[in-house]
């Protein structure tokens, strides 16, 4: 950020008065510029013994398989970003049973928060998938997914549904992870 957004001067990166980390702080007006993690919300829909993915059509990560999930927009709550997102990427209507993983991603200020969902009806794939389908666990396309928090909300999936409880998983993805994930390019 080079510039205050509320009247246009020039701003500094330092802390403010009382803060303990860095910001974009505008002399001029006084505006201090706070940046914070985007939240992605999404569904992990089930029909079955079946979950539904979607084949990324946009980058990053195009051509891979994911959860329907993204950006959570101004004036929509957590269910609604994710059953938007799952109406956008997989044309799915499902019905939210819980939130199940809570997955912080500090290195790149996000957090993943994706909703155990029963599918309901049809699917097909929207503007941002190439396709879309069922899977059963043993089809998943594991080398093909397109981000570690899919991944590991998939894993849990898989694992709980042994015992028909389906908990809250929080966890952190770490640079260190997602270099494993991504290799070091």
């Amino acid at each position: 950020m080079n510039f205050c957004s509320q009247c246009g001067e020039k701003v500094r990166f330092a802390v403010p008065e009382g803060d303990d980390r860095p910001r974009y702080l505008c002399d001029a007006c006084g505006t201090i510029h706070y940046q914070n993690p985007r939240i992605v919300a999404g569904t992990l829909p089930v029909q079955g013994d079946k979950v539904l993915l979607c084949k990324r059509a946009i980058s990053p990560r195009k051509g891979y398989w994911t959860l329907p999930a993204g950006y959570m927009e101004n004036a929509e709550t957590t269910r609604e970003a994710g059953l938007r997102e799952t109406r956008e990427e997989a044309q799915a209507e499902v019905e939210i049973e819980s939130l199940y993983t809570l997955i912080d991603l500090p290195h790149i200020n996000q957090v993943y928060m994706i909703f155990l969902a029963g599918l309901e009806g049809e699917f097909g794939a929207g503007e941002e998938s190439l396709e879309v389908a069922l899977f059963a666990e043993q089809d998943i396309p594991w080398d093909e997914l397109a981000f570690p928090t899919i991944e590991r909300t998939l894993k849990h999936f898989f694992e709980d549904r042994k015992s028909g409880r389906f908990p809250l998983h929080m966890s952190t993805v770490t640079p260190e992870d997602r270099e494993r994930y991504f290799g070091s390019a």
